[in-house]
C-alpha cells in the first residue's frame, strides 16, 4: 500500500480518515477476487468473529466456518462447556445446516420460541418412532399465523415438501428448490434420517464461498485463553479440544503476563496459529512475536462496546495501528488481525489494503439470528439482541464467577465498556450470512477497483488518500432527497 501522491500525513488515522484511488485494473468480475488468508487458521474469507460473549457461540461458529470464517471462543467459557462446543462445531455438515427440529406433537407455542433461532425462520418436524429421525414436515413462521398457539406443529406443517440426498451438490440442490418453490428442504441420508437443512440462499452460498476447514475437513473454530491462572493448563485443555487456533487475550497485549504467557505456551509446541493481543506499537509487535506469537491483535480502543479511550486517554487511530503494526509483523514472519472499529465494508477493505491478513468483528455480529442470546422485541416491534462489552461490570462478573464476593466486587469498581446495549437487527440482513455476502462483496469490489485478484495483491497496489469529514460525508448514500 502507499499513499496517494506519497502524502503521508504526521498524525494517525482512522478508517474514516482514508479512501482508496482506482487504479488500472485487469480483474473482471469480482467473483475472480480470492479471499483467502495467509494466518495459518484456514480460514478463507477475511473475517473473524471477535471473542465476545454475547456474540461468539456455537452457531456463530458453526455459520460464519461454513462460509470461510473463523469463530474465537471467548475465554470466560468454562473449559468443559468450550470442549463440548469445539466438538459439536467439528461435527456439523459442511453443506447442510443444523435444523431446529420439532416433534409433530409439540405445540405452535413451542415452535414460535424456537424459529427465531434461524434466520430463515424454518424447523424441521421430525418422527423418530423407528429409531431413526425421518423429516416428516417442514414448518415455518407462515404456518403458524393466526393459528391456535395449542395447535399441535402436525398439523399445520407442510407434508409437501423436497427431500434433498446426501450426496447432492449446492447447484443441483438450488435447482430443486428453486422447481419446487420452496424456501428450504430437509436433507437426508441412505437410510432417511435426517442430515440437516438447506435453503436456496444457503444453496447458493455454497458455491461462493469454502467452509474454513481443518486437517481432517471439519469446519475451523477458534478459542481463547486469558494471561491470568493455569495459562499452560488452559491451553493444553483448548488444544486436546482441537481449535485451529489459540487466542491468548487482554486488552493490554504489551505486558510482562502476556509474556509469560506466550512463553507457557510455546512450551506445549503448539501445532496451530498462536494469536496474541491487543496491541497497537510497532514495539509491542516484536516482544509479541519474539515471546512466540504468530498473529496479533491490534486495536486499543476502536470497538463500539469499548470506552477505553474515553476513560484512559490509551489507544491509537485503528487505521494507523494496523498499517504500522502490520507492517512490522511483515518483516519478523507474522500476520496481524485488525481488531475493532469496523463499521462499514469500506473499512474491512481499508484495514486488509493496510496489511491486516483478517479483521475481527465484534458488534456488528451482534444483532444477527446467529448470536447467543434471546430475540427481544422493543415497544415499536423492532427486533434486538442485548450486547455488552468484555471489559464492561457484566463481563467481568462473567469472568470472576470463582472469586470470592470480596474480590468480584473490588473488580467491578474499575469497569470499563458498556454494560447493556441493544444491537437491532435489520429487517434486511438479519442474518451473520447476510452480513458475510454485503462485507465479501464490498472486499471483492475494492479489489477490483484496485486491480488486485487476492489479499496479497491488494495489499501491494492499494493506493490510499486522505480525506477531509465533508470527503467522507460525501461518500454516504442518501436515503430520501435533499
Amino acid at each position: 500500500m502507499r499513499f496517494l501522491d506519497d502524502l503521508r500525513p504526521p498524525y494517525d488515522l482512522t478508517y474514516g480518515d482514508v479512501f482508496m484511488a482506482p487504479a488500472r485494473s485487469a480483474v473482471a468480475s469480482r467473483y475472480d477476487v480470492d479471499l483467502t488468508t495467509d494466518d495459518g487458521t484456514g480460514a478463507t474469507i477475511p473475517l473473524v468473529v471477535a471473542n465476545m460473549t454475547a456474540i461468539a457461540g456455537r452457531r456463530m461458529a458453526e455459520t460464519t466456518a461454513r462460509r470461510g470464517g473463523l469463530t474465537v471462543l471467548p475465554q470466560d467459557i468454562p473449559i468443559d462447556v468450550v470442549t463440548e462446543v469445539v466438538g459439536w462445531v467439528k461435527a456439523r455438515h459442511l453443506l447442510f445446516d443444523t435444523p431446529v427440529t420439532l416433534a409433530p406433537t409439540q405445540t405452535v407455542a413451542e415452535a414460535l420460541s424456537l424459529l427465531p433461532k434461524r434466520s430463515h425462520r424454518g424447523a424441521v418436524v421430525v418422527d423418530d418412532s423407528d429409531g431413526v429421525r425421518r423429516p416428516v414436515g417442514v414448518l415455518t413462521e407462515e404456518d403458524c399465523a393466526d393459528v391456535d398457539r395449542f395447535a399441535q406443529v402436525g398439523s399445520v406443517m407442510t407434508r409437501e415438501t423436497v427431500t434433498l440426498d446426501a450426496g447432492v451438490d449446492a447447484r443441483s440442490a438450488f435447482d430443486e428448490l428453486d422447481r419446487a418453490h420452496v424456501r428450504l428442504a430437509p436433507a437426508v441420508d441412505a437410510d432417511g434420517g435426517l442430515l440437516g437443512v438447506l435453503t436456496r440462499a444457503g444453496a447458493l452460498r455454497a458455491t461462493v464461498y469454502t467452509p474454513a476447514t481443518d486437517a481432517r475437513g471439519r469446519l475451523a473454530v477458534a478459542a481463547a485463553v486469558g494471561v491470568n491462572g493455569d495459562v499452560a493448563g488452559k491451553a493444553r485443555a483448548l488444544l486436546d479440544a482441537g481449535v485451529d487456533a489459540l487466542v491468548v487475550d487482554t486488552a493490554h497485549g504489551h505486558q510482562e503476563r502476556m509474556l509469560e504467557a506466550l512463553d507457557a505456551i510455546r512450551a506445549l509446541d503448539p501445532t496451530v496459529p498462536v494469536v496474541a493481543g491487543n496491541v497497537v506499537t510497532v514495539e509491542g509487535v516484536k516482544d509479541l512475536v519474539a515471546a512466540g506469537a504468530d498473529v496479533l491483535k491490534v486495536g486499543v480502543g476502536p470497538g463500539a462496546m469499548c470506552t477505553t479511550r474515553m476513560m484512559t486517554g490509551v489507544g491509537r487511530p485503528q487505521f494507523s495501528a494496523v498499517l504500522e503494526c502490520a507492517s512490522a509483523a511483515r518483516d519478523l514472519g507474522a500476520r496481524v488481525w485488525a481488531d475493532g472499529g469496523v463499521r462499514h465494508p469500506r473499512d474491512v477493505a481499508l484495514a486488509l489494503a493496510a496489511g491486516a491478513s483478517a479483521v475481527m468483528i465484534g458488534s456488528w455480529f451482534a444483532g444477527t439470528h446467529e448470536s447467543p442470546g434471546d430475540l427481544v422485541t422493543d415497544a415499536e416491534g423492532r427486533a434486538y439482541k442485548t450486547s455488552f462489552g468484555m471489559a464492561s461490570a457484566r463481563a467481568v462478573a462473567h469472568r470472576t464467577g470463582g472469586e470470592s464476593s470480596f474480590d468480584r466486587a473490588r473488580k467491578g469498581l474499575y469497569e470499563e465498556g458498556i454494560s447493556s446495549a441493544r444491537m437491532y437487527l435489520d429487517p434486511a440482513r438479519p442474518g451473520v450470512e447476510d452480513l458475510i455476502d454485503e462485507i465479501c462483496s464490498g472486499v471483492r469490489s475494492a479489489a477490483t477497483y484496485a486491480g488486485a485478484s487476492t489479499l496479497e495483491e491488494l495489499r501491494e497496489r492499494a493506493v490510499v488518500g486522505v480525506q477531509s469529514a465533508a470527503g467522507y460525508a460525501e461518500g454516504r448514500p442518501l436515503p430520501t432527497s435533499w
